[in-house]
């Protein structure tokens, strides 16, 4: 092997190297918002199954007339 081909392939490596870690670092950061995603999934969705178990707990006193 020459020090040229040598050369070559070293520059590939550092290439690769570089790009496994940025890639590294995207999936990290993506993960974590994924995460946060999930959390307001959950809490948006405790609170609309909380609103609709609420529907049917009113009063007459606390509903509208039909003509609001």
């Amino acid at each position: 092997m020459n020090a040229h081909t040598l050369e070559r392939i070293e520059t590939k490596i550092a290439f690769l190297e570089r790009a496994n870690a940025e890639l590294s670092d995207v999936v990290f950061r993506q993960h974590g918002e994924i995460e946060a995603l999930r959390a307001q999934i959950a809490a948006l969705a405790a609170r609309v199954e909380a609103a609709q178990s609420d529907t049917g707990a009113h009063t007459q006193e606390e509903e509208r007339p039909p003509h609001y």
